[in-house]
């Protein structure tokens, strides 16, 4: 990309508005008039047409209130006073500029550059579905946010397929085998948040639904996570601590891929019950019953780390975490001690 900075005068007509004229291109069809050019050659050599030319030329005479050329039928064109004084003046100007005007334009260029870096630039994101994690992305420019299960999102990052990895965890042992596994491939992780995950019920909860067993009763119509997401892992682990077939959960098989999606499928009537964070439960009106707490993190290779988007994205995630019903900010290593 190539930039010059040039003079313009601007022509305050009343019929046209601002008529900018650029006076370099003005002062080399005034000195090859003063050559003994005519306009017609005189305009052709600065690539411009006869008529735009003379068009251009009257209207810098109009405001300026004097001729720039005498015309002579059969004589050609000659310059006044005023013509020969704005090439010295023109002249002098561009002198001004060679001396001092090619920094401001080196400064304009680099910044320009720099700017259609940043903007393009997008930062690959993979997470597990969640609001303040939508929010935070949303809210800083570079990130490209794709929601995908823990799983998933993890497994991108290691395979260089994405930049920062969005996962959670209910149990400590998961935890800290995830922790080792990423720590090996060289990739930092950041505790955010700590979120209530449970289930959500229709409002006033009318099948008094009260634990994980009640989902065993075939009237009861659940709606499920879709495989990979953590959310599935954690129903799965508590199907197993309780002793229960996923087989005789009504709905086991009927998935949604995000926690927004479940809570609309109980207001749409589609389903009874499912598994999601108490946030999702207050902004729908739904009904929450509490299953178990479970710790959001933030994973990212090493060279993300010195990029001041990542910590940007990390200190909005705390920050909104503590303001939101629900949740809890997590920053200390005193606050997850055994988790790693």
């Amino acid at each position: 990309m190539q930039i010059e900075v040039r003079p313009t005068l601007v022509l305050n007509n009343q019929a046209k508005g601002g008529v900018p004229i650029d006076l370099v291109w003005l002062s080399q069809l005034l000195r090859d008039i003063g050559r003994g050019n005519s306009l017609i050659s005189a305009s052709k050599k600065s690539s411009t047409s006869y008529r735009s030319a003379w068009g251009k030329m009257n209207d810098v005479e109009a405001a300026l209130g004097m001729p720039l050329i005498t015309r002579t039928k059969g004589h050609g064109s000659k310059l006044t006073k005023l013509g020969e004084f704005l090439i010295e003046f023109i002249d002098e100007m561009q002198a001004g500029y060679v001396e001092h005007g090619s920094a401001y334009q080196d400064t304009l260029l680099k910044e320009i550059k720099k700017i259609q870096k940043t903007d393009s630039r997008k930062w690959k994101f993979l997470s597990s579905s969640d609001s303040i994690i939508q929010r935070a992305a949303a809210e800083i420019k570079g990130f490209d946010l794709k929601i995908a299960g823990s799983g998933e999102s993890l497994e991108k990052l290691l395979s260089n397929e994405a930049h920062i990895a969005g996962y959670h965890v209910s149990d400590e042992r998961s935890s800290k085998a995830i922790h080792h596994r990423l720590s090996k491939n060289d990739i930092q992780i950041y505790p955010v948040m700590k979120r209530t995950q449970g289930l959500l019920v229709k409002k006033g909860n009318p099948l008094r639904i009260s634990a994980l067993y009640d989902l065993v009763n075939p009237k009861i119509r659940f709606i499920n996570r879709q495989i990979g997401s953590g959310t599935r892992l954690l129903l799965d682990g508590l199907l197993i601590e309780e002793g229960i077939d996923p087989s005789e959960v009504n709905g086991y098989l009927h998935e949604e891929f995000t926690h927004s999606a479940v809570a609309n499928a109980i207001l749409a009537d589609k389903a009874d019950v499912g598994l999601g964070v108490k946030n999702i439960a207050i902004e729908n009106g739904l009904g929450f019953i509490p299953l178990k707490d479970e710790l959001f993190f933030i994973a990212m290779h090493r060279e993300m780390v010195a990029q001041s988007e990542a910590s940007k994205l990390i200190r909005k995630i705390r920050s909104y975490s503590g303001d939101t019903p629900g949740y809890k900010a997590v920053g200390l290593n005193r606050q997850i001690e055994g988790w790693l």
